[in-house]
């Protein structure tokens, strides 16, 4: 929902269909948000309708290439996209326009060692 700000009776749906637990805005004003059912991560430029694939995508697994429940996200000055990957465990790194994440923290699996 977007509300404006000195008329807060009216809010505007920009984004239906989510389950959503992360959501960031870049430098540009675009939307990027987690979808922890659909397991990706899309971003909303101003104006549209439809979301873009950016991290995720290829169903729920541990593949390079896919999500497992994301939830929070950060997006850097170079549009890449930060992803905390929930049931994986670690947090992957999408550079714009990446078919797959980089393992920036994490990645062996569920525990409390370094």
């Amino acid at each position: 929902m977007r509300w404006p700000l000195r008329n807060c009776i009216n809010g505007e749906v920009i984004i239906s269909d989510v389950d959503s637990t992360g959501i960031a805005m870049d430098n540009d004003r675009n939307l990027y948000v987690s979808d922890y059912r659909k397991h990706e991560v899309n971003q909303w430029r101003v104006g549209d309708t439809n979301g873009t694939l950016v991290a995720g995508g290829n169903g729920q697994g541990n593949r390079l290439d896919q999500l497992n429940f994301p939830t929070y996200i950060f997006v850097d000055h170079d549009h890449s996209v930060y992803v905390s990957d929930h049931q994986n465990h670690h947090v992957t790194k999408w550079m714009e326009g990446a078919k797959e994440g980089i393992v920036v923290a994490g990645s062996e699996g569920r525990g409390n060692s370094l």
